[in-house]
């Protein structure tokens, strides 16, 4: 395949040997390097986050979070093999128990009630990560929906691996040790995978589309971080 430039860009190159998940990443950029180093992380980590501001930002991850499962739910129904079924599977699993029962332990210890997170207004950055995460499932395939769903996790997991989790408050450490986890990091080079096999064989129009929304996750991220301190 040719590389060319299309709005700045190079296109997918398989002959470079690069991944095809790596020049996602780097398309990304610097939104990428935005959301894995924000002051958000580095404030919840060293333990100075605002406790409001941090409900804040859960109630509003909570309401996302909603939206993650009916993704992935979506990609079981679009994943080619039982094995790559089972693997979401396993990964919605670990969302609607553990990570479920984090958010619920948080709440009552932020002092948020049921009816300030079942239902809450959303943030302009929740909506739209909300949105996009709905019209790459729907609107797309397999390749749509890991389009969106890994750059969500990977920003996750590359800022959960280079911060110190704190001692106190528990909402905070765990939400470190949440993702920076072997079995979450076994997860996101899964899903690495997938994507990295798939994208070559996608035509150039198509690969800029997943490439189209892989971006625009990553510069939601960052929204959703800066709205943290609004």
């Amino acid at each position: 395949m040719v590389g060319v430039t299309v709005s700045g860009f190079t296109d997918f190159d398989e002959s470079d040997e690069t991944r095809f998940t790596e020049w996602l990443r780097a398309r990304s950029e610097p939104a990428w390097t935005e959301a894995t180093t924000h002051p958000f992380t580095r404030d919840l980590a060293d333990g100075s986050l605002d406790p409001d501001a941090y409900a804040d930002y859960l109630v509003q991850d909570y309401a996302f979070v909603d939206t993650l499962v009916s993704l992935v739910g979506y990609g079981v129904g679009q994943a080619p093999t039982m094995r790559q079924k089972r693997r979401l599977v396993e990964f919605l699993d670990t969302v609607t128990d553990e990570e479920d029962d984090y958010f619920e332990r948080s709440f009552e210890a932020l002092g948020v009630v049921p009816d300030r997170y079942e239902n809450p207004p959303l943030a302009e950055p929740t909506a739209a990560l909300r949105d996009l995460l709905c019209r790459a499932a729907t609107t797309g395939d397999y390749a749509e929906t890991l389009a969106v769903l890994l750059p969500v996790e990977w920003v996750y997991l590359t800022w959960a691996e280079s911060v110190d989790a704190p001692d106190e408050p528990f909402y905070y450490r765990e939400w470190v040790t949440l993702h920076d986890d072997p079995a979450f990091a076994a997860f996101v080079s899964w899903l690495r995978d997938e994507l990295d096999a798939l994208g070559p064989t996608l035509a150039p129009r198509r690969q800029r589309r997943v490439a189209s929304l892989f971006t625009r996750a990553v510069h939601l991220e960052v929204a959703f971080f800066d709205a943290t301190y609004r």
